[in-house]
């Protein structure tokens, strides 16, 4: 295990994180996740049987000094670092016209800066293994919805990808964007409910987003869109 690949991954703790933290830990790799609830990232842990690959690491994924000490972490604790998932977000599903603004700050944040800030933080190491960044985006960074700030910050994530491309790509590092269409996770508690219709399941766009992290040496995938057969936005 000491020379299996290394991910960091923000929000890892549920959802769509947790769903690509189990299927790179069963192929043998080790990965480091990252969130702001220390009860659920010890409760993922246990729920895995703590093994040893695994590193959970407490922070704020819009705050660069607890971004870069994750990082610091990782490297203390594995020795490398190849890929980076920003996975980290969320939505206050309301609109620009009627919503309540108290909310805004904090996912704009989250969504639009950590991506930023876990590239900065992560750029060297990623150098030094010629790894991948992926920044999980939405299907809302692609089709615009009446009103909805959510899918403004996703519209900066799609931009961010191929920003960040254009500069690291001289640097052996890869970037992926991965746009998942509905998903049946915890992005859906506040709303309420979820969405009619057929929802594509974590373990489906972790799928994906692995599929992009084993590319051959070489290539680059950058933009994946991945929705549930029947949504038609």
């Amino acid at each position: 295990m000491t020379d299996s690949p290394v991910t960091l991954i923000t929000g890892g703790g549920s959802g769509i994180g947790a769903a690509v933290a189990r299927r790179l830990l069963d192929a043998g790799q080790r990965v480091a996740v990252t969130g702001r609830g220390e009860e659920r990232l010890r409760g993922f842990a246990k729920e895995l049987g703590e093994p040893e690959g695994l590193v959970t690491v407490p922070g704020n994924a819009a705050e660069y000094d607890d971004v870069r000490s994750a990082v610091d972490t990782v490297l203390t604790a594995f020795g490398r670092l190849d890929t980076v998932v920003a996975n980290a977000g969320f939505a206050t599903h309301d609109s620009v016209a009627e919503g309540d603004p108290a909310g805004w700050t904090e996912m704009v944040l989250t969504n639009v800066l950590g991506p930023a800030l876990l590239i900065r933080a992560s750029i060297d190491a990623l150098k030094e293994t010629r790894g991948r960044i992926v920044l999980v985006g939405s299907v809302a960074g692609f089709v615009p919805t009446p009103g909805n700030l959510y899918g403004a910050t996703k519209w900066a994530v799609t931009g961010l990808a191929e920003n960040a491309r254009r500069e690291v790509t001289e640097w052996g590092v890869g970037v992926t964007l991965v746009a998942p269409g509905r998903v049946e996770t915890p992005f859906w508690d506040s709303y309420g409910s979820l969405p009619l219709g057929h929802l594509l399941t974590a373990d489906q766009i972790a799928e994906s987003i692995v599929w992009a992290m084993r590319q051959p040496a070489g290539v680059d995938v950058n933009t994946v869109v991945v929705r549930p057969v029947g949504q038609p936005n």
